[in-house]
């Protein structure tokens, strides 16, 4: 990433550079300011939100003419704080570095982390909101994107009746982020607009593709370039089940659970949508939601072709992966770890035996070990229609399905080491994610089934908002 800020000659770990991304400096040039925009949070107007603990630095430009926004998220407190303290702490920057970075290397859309610094200062928080806070290790960690503009950013001036500065924000977005948008004022903001739910479309498909799933899909997490933003209680599928959350506060309702977040991305952008009515035509914002569900539909099909290697998926394809995805969740199977293994059962000399590593339980598997044999049938006489080449089937699905994803468990590992002054744990996870759709030797216990101990450990599955 330092590359492509133009920063090469720069040492980011020595001054003044330090300075600046510990919040105690400036650059010259550098103008720092938070965000203010409102958000749908738990599908309820929460009004007037904005950037509690970031700080926007400025922008730069790379190389590539690409323009970027750094951020400081943890460095104090903001106009926007209110009775907050502005930071952050080790534990949930950590995670928000080797996630956003995670998801750029599986090809998902994302913020990009910087750097992370710990602040030497202890912060306390709240963990589980149960009324025992303790103190943990501050940090500061550098986020840069494009843009951190977000659906919630819209909504704000359109709920205030400020029909004019919506205007403005609109015109600034798709002049600076979205220039290949041409035509007409009231056409090139339809266009705008399809672009922006084609973009949350594939973002949820990816999403789901690779088992992330969000946690806190809020309006004000949204971000209107189609970008995985604010990391937070996510998590990654390991048994499979589709109404799994991450997220301690939504425990009970399961807005956000894995299985909605499409139909989240949509109710989003019907959000959005209301909030642009004063600026946009009517049948244009219709279109663009339309647009949404047909992408969506297609980028399905594109990924349940990718995972089970095919060249193409269709309606009889779509019910095969959820007949699937059914008998996963009966038996227990690791979302993950069955993908990848389901490269090795093209034959059916294999039977069952490369997916057994896969399973969490013995019992649930034996109880639907003979419906899952029955799908492989159906499976391989799928893909002997198909026509494909062995080689290209598994290079197709290696390519789908992650060897590598950051699972809760393994991040909390890091963690704990980080906190005792050990980056060892931190450092070997980013040297697995650049490269999660390869298998790497001698790294088999970063692609294991989540340990019995880690079922029900704080940090290991679910998270609070303070994470």
């Amino acid at each position: 990433m330092v590359g492509r800020l133009g920063l090469e000659s720069e040492r980011l770990d020595a001054s003044p550079w330090l300075d600046v991304l510990a919040g105690n400096a400036q650059l010259p040039g550098m103008q720092p300011y938070a965000m203010n925009y409102g958000g749908h949070q738990f599908g309820h107007w929460a009004g007037q939100l904005g950037d509690g603990r970031a700080i926007n630095l400025g922008e730069a430009i790379g190389p590539d003419g690409q323009r970027w926004e750094i951020q400081l998220k943890g460095a104090g407190p903001t106009p926007y704080s209110r009775h907050a303290d502005g930071r952050a702490v080790l534990r949930s920057s950590l995670r928000e570095f080797v996630c956003s970075e995670a998801m750029h290397h599986l090809r998902i859309p994302s913020t990009r982390a910087l750097a992370l610094l710990a602040t030497g200062e202890g912060v306390e928080r709240d963990l589980f909101y149960d009324g025992r806070p303790r103190v943990e290790p501050g940090a500061i960690v550098c986020r840069v994107a494009p843009s951190f503009l977000r659906f919630g950013s819209f909504e704000l001036p359109s709920a205030r009746g400020d029909a004019d500065l919506l205007e403005r924000l609109v015109e600034f977005t798709i002049d600076l982020h979205f220039p290949h948008v041409g035509g007409a004022s009231a056409t090139r903001r339809a266009a705008w607009f399809v672009e922006v739910a084609e973009r949350t479309a594939r973002l949820m498909v990816d999403w789901m593709r690779v088992g992330f799933v969000h946690g806190v899909m809020n309006t004000d997490n949204f971000s209107i370039l189609g970008l995985t933003l604010d990391y937070g209680p996510f998590g990654w599928l390991e048994p499979v089940d589709p109404n799994w959350t991450p997220n301690t506060s939504d425990a009970r309702s399961r807005r956000y659970r894995y299985a909605h977040q499409p139909g989240v991305g949509y109710w989003n952008l019907q959000r959005l949508a209301g909030a642009l009515a004063p600026c946009m035509d009517q049948d244009a914002l219709h279109a663009a939601l339309r647009r949404y569900a047909e992408v969506h539909a297609q980028a399905q099909r594109a990924a349940i072709a990718g995972k089970l290697g095919l060249v193409e998926a269709g309606t009889d394809d779509e019910t095969l992966f959820a007949d699937l995805m059914r008998l996963l969740q009966s038996a227990e199977a690791d979302y993950t770890l069955f993908f990848r293994a389901l490269a090795d059962c093209g034959s059916a000399s294999h039977g069952l035996d490369p997916l057994l590593p896969a399973f969490y339980s013995a019992e649930r598997l034996q109880a639907e070990r003979a419906a899952l044999e029955a799908w492989l049938l159906r499976y391989r006489a799928r893909l002997a229609r198909d026509g494909r080449s062995e080689l290209d089937r598994r290079r197709c699905m290696d390519a789908a399905n992650p060897w590598f994803v950051p699972r809760n468990w393994l991040l909390q590992l890091a963690i704990e080491r980080a906190e005792q002054g050990d980056p060892g744990g931190v450092h070997e996870l980013l040297d697995a994610l650049r490269t999660p759709y390869a298998a790497q030797p001698g790294r088999e216990h970063l692609a294991a089934l989540r340990p019995e101990w880690a079922r029900e450990r704080a940090g290991c599955s679910m998270l609070s908002c303070s994470s």
